[in-house]
């Protein structure tokens, strides 16, 4: 049988190791750049390239509740945010500028 990772709607698996990690989930410079140009707090600019690099690895966007905490502390501490950094309920508006800001940014996973 086919693991969840692999089918039409992938998710991020249970266990993540620290080689995947860096080489799926880690932001570039240029990357984490952007993001901090774009949003107006850390906690915006952490959903964005949490987004970001869901959407490169997995073509869709997940929910904020679905990103494994081990993600979320890995591209926090990538770009040197706050250890307390919680990521914010975004409204609706400001996800709809997110996915906006993603799809222009950067190519589906394919």
């Amino acid at each position: 049988m086919t693991s969840i990772e692999r089918t039409a709607y992938p998710r991020f698996k249970r266990l993540i190791s620290a080689h995947e990690l860096h080489l799926f989930s880690a932001p570039s410079r240029e990357e984490a750049a952007w993001a901090a140009e774009s949003t107006h707090s850390e906690g915006h600019q952490l959903a964005l390239l949490l987004a970001l690099k869901s959407y490169q690895r997995m073509g869709r966007f997940p929910k904020p509740e679905g990103y494994p905490e081990a993600v979320a502390d890995f591209v926090r501490q990538a770009v040197e945010l706050p250890e307390d950094m919680v990521l914010p309920t975004l409204a609706d508006k400001t996800a709809k500028n997110h996915r906006r800001y993603r799809r222009d940014r950067a190519p589906a996973a394919g």
